[in-house]
């Protein structure tokens, strides 16, 4: 079809009809795709009809200038009886006897309007083809005349049909008057704002200079609806017209968004109440506005958005009605507990040893919507056999005025962990504890997505201390336990980071690029560079799943040695206790995992690691692993089982080494 300068596109407006009846409440504990099922019932008679509409349209077309089935069937007879008064009862009887009654047909013509041939001779045998019952020399009644009338019309061809019945020296013929429709000369579309206008013309391109087939609008105009159904979109062809000169006018209505609303509901009542959001912070979230066409895909996506900021229980849109054709959204939600205290436990990969081995309580207080504004605070105590953890951090979210969705984090943190991952003795009777005390301020945004990137300023003051807490600048060894010589390491770590997160589930695809500098703004404090990588791919072979994952780093400049890259334990080389491969200033770590269900919630997984420092173990001050005999590079392989629990999955696993040493492992959540 060539370019058609005829085609036009005019704003406007679809006209929703009200409800005949008020809608009722909507439960705040229904799922979100329960709430998306209510969304898409409200509007079911405007979605229903986008498949049965464009027959209707295309009919009301021929209604405006012609009757589709009249039909007059006559004979032109040289004598007539006069007719007879009749009774209405005597009338009906009469017309029923007259369609019953058959009348003997010579001939059968198809003829224009004026009784004359069709110029294009392929119409008039598109008119005869569709003929089903009329044929020369047969008996017809008028209800079969009437049927093949219909059938004509439905070719899609013609714009009216006649019957005429001509008494002939022959016997009476037959004679079908029909109008065909015009030629496609060129498209008209109004309201047509979303749907791209190559689409249209694609749509009408083998259509063009050729007779108006209204079968075939009729499939465009489908094709048209199916493109806003796909979408989600609100939106659909509601009226059709062909105008003089084969010029076809498309009416398009789009359900534009007027105004979106916040409505807090009681988690118990289900009735309205006053929430403790401010309506601004979830609005700036959702990425549907005012103006927009609605589309249910976007709406359910703004949902799920708002879920994630992890402060409602429950979230649902309802499309309304709304003045001049346009559509108001409501959305509900329903706020969960803003605070509270937990408590919980968890395993220290720092201990190899003694009746508890490693395991942590913890007890925290968290907030999750301080001020009203989706800010967060949490405070927490975790306590082990060595292990002392306090941290405290404030998250914004999204800090007010960015259009970037940028967050800022500001955490500060005491912790005192074992030191045996780099410092353990050979007797395992090491009893080195390091103490950092850390505070810093952290920005994030997403780049794109699935993608994210986080800046930060981090400060640490570091330090090693014995049993009796004396701290101490040298182990048994001999070898320093510090970079700087001092009791303790000052360092300003200057950070950033990239998160590849794929669909976020386990399994699924994810890779993290960090890289720390330290700045030596005063003359004792370090300064390095340290670079980190972790990268995870899970492919589906089956029933079964394949996890692989590769990490790697690597640190340049004056470091203090407890900072080295650990390789072997639980979250590294299996089969080796923690720290039990090496450490140095770089590494590699290569794991190999499959994993297949056994019965819920327990799977059976076997799996293979290798870990090595690269040569790099005696470049760490003092090489630590050096002292300790570690060899530097190891593989582990074996086999375990993940039970799924309220705590995360619990893992369970039993590894050999290259030294033909075993070791189980256990686990709470999945590797790092």
């Amino acid at each position: 079809m060539p370019q058609n300068d005829d085609i036009r596109f005019i704003s406007s407006s679809i006209k929703i009809p009200l409800p005949s009846s008020k809608p009722k409440p909507t439960s705040p504990f229904k799922t979100l795709h329960s709430h998306f099922t209510n969304a898409t019932n409200s509007f079911s008679h405007l979605i229903h009809s986008f498949t049965t509409h464009s027959t209707q349209l295309t009919r009301s077309v021929l209604q405006k200038s012609h009757s589709l089935c009249s039909t007059s069937l006559s004979l032109n007879a040289a004598n007539r009886s006069p007719p007879l008064s009749l009774s209405s009862a005597e009338e009906t009887q009469l017309k029923t006897r007259q369609n019953e009654e058959r009348v003997l047909i010579s001939e059968v013509l198809v003829r224009n309007k004026d009784g004359e041939e069709l110029e294009r001779k392929d119409l008039e045998a598109e008119a005869a083809q569709a003929l089903k019952a009329c044929r020369p020399n047969s008996a017809l009644t008028v209800r079969e005349v009437q049927d093949d009338v219909h059938r004509i019309i439905n070719s899609g061809y013609f714009c009216s049909c006649v019957p005429v019945a001509v008494d002939t020296r022959d016997g009476i013929r037959l004679v079908f008057q029909v109008e065909p429709n015009q030629e496609f000369q060129g498209l008209v579309c109004e309201g047509a704002n979303v749907i791209p206008a190559k689409f249209l013309e694609n749509s009408f391109r083998n259509g063009y200079g050729k007779v108006i087939n209204l079968r075939r609008l009729d499939e465009a105009i489908s094709s048209i609806n199916d493109w806003y159904m796909e979408r989600g979109l609100f939106a659909m062809v509601s009226a059709v017209e062909i105008l003089s000169g084969g010029i076809l006018r498309l009416q398009v209505s789009e359900a534009e968004v007027n105004n979106i609303s916040i409505r807090f509901l009681d988690r118990k009542t289900g009735e309205t109440t006053v929430g403790k959001t401010k309506p601004e912070t979830i609005l700036r979230q959702i990425t549907t506005k005012k103006g927009q066409v609605y589309s249910m895909h976007q709406g359910k996506r703004d949902v799920e958005t708002v879920l994630t900021m992890g402060i409602m229980e429950d979230v649902s849109i309802i499309p309304q009605p709304a003045d001049t054709g346009k559509v108001d959204l409501v959305m509900n939600v329903v706020e969960r507990p803003s605070g509270g205290f937990s408590a919980g436990g968890g395993i220290s990969s720092g201990i190899t040893s003694g009746p508890l081995r490693g395991l942590i309580g913890s007890f925290a207080y968290s907030h999750r919507n301080v001020f009203g504004r989706n800010q967060k605070l949490n405070v927490s105590l975790e306590r082990g056999q060595v292990d002392l953890i306090v941290r405290a951090n404030y998250t914004d979210p999204w800090i007010q005025g960015d259009d970037k969705r940028t967050s800022g984090t500001i955490m500060v943190q005491n912790s005192r962990t074992p030191g045996t991952i780099v410092h353990g003795n050979l007797d395992g009777n090491s009893s080195l504890t390091i103490g950092r005390i850390t505070g810093g301020v952290e920005l994030s945004r997403p780049i794109r997505p699935k993608w994210s990137g986080t800046a930060g300023l981090i400060f640490q003051r570091a330090g090693v201390c014995d049993n009796n807490g004396v701290p101490i600048i040298r182990d048994r060894y001999n070898s320093p336990l510090t970079a700087s010589g001092n009791t303790h390491d000052d360092t300003l770590l200057g950070k950033i980071e990239t998160v590849y997160t794929g669909s976020g589930e386990h399994g699924s695809s994810m890779f993290v690029l960090n890289m720390e500098q330290g700045l030596p703004l005063l003359p004792d404090w370090l300064s390095f560079t340290r670079v980190n990588a972790r990268a995870r791919k899970g492919v589906e072979i089956g029933p079964t799943r394949l996890n692989l994952s590769l990490s790697g780093g690597h640190v340049v400049g004056n470091f203090s040695p407890y900072e080295a890259f650990a390789i072997g334990g639980t979250n590294s080389v299996r089969g080796y206790e923690e720290g039990g491969v090496g450490s140095g200033r770089s590494y590699v770590v290569g794991s190999g995992e499959i994993s297949f269900p056994m019965m819920k919630p327990v799977e059976c997984v076997i799996f293979s690691d290798y870990g090595t420092d690269l040569g790099s173990g005696s470049t760490v001050p003092g090489d630590p692993a050096g002292a300790r005999n570690k060899p530097g590079s190891g593989y582990g392989y074996g086999l375990g089982i993940r039970v799924d629990s309220p705590l995360g999955p619990l893992r369970l696993e039993y590894a050999f080494n290259d030294k033909k040493e075993k070791r189980f492992h256990f686990g709470v959540g999945y590797r790092n």
